[in-house]
């Protein structure tokens, strides 16, 4: 996993924990979004990383 991968992963980890933390009543939140917004940006910076592959071997 890219290190770009694995900040995205944690942000949306972390905005979820918030989400799930706040008050209960209201069903759309601002880290809600922010957490749907950093798993849309993983899950693209995980397909990235599997097409760009990286030759080492300069010919």
């Amino acid at each position: 996993m890219s290190k770009s991968a694995t900040g995205f992963f944690i942000l949306a980890l972390l905005s979820g924990i918030l989400h799930l933390s706040l008050d209960q009543d209201t069903m759309l939140t601002v880290p809600l979004i922010a957490c749907v917004v950093f798993g849309a940006l993983f899950m693209l910076a995980l397909i990235a990383g599997r097409r760009i592959k990286f030759d080492p071997v300069l010919r």
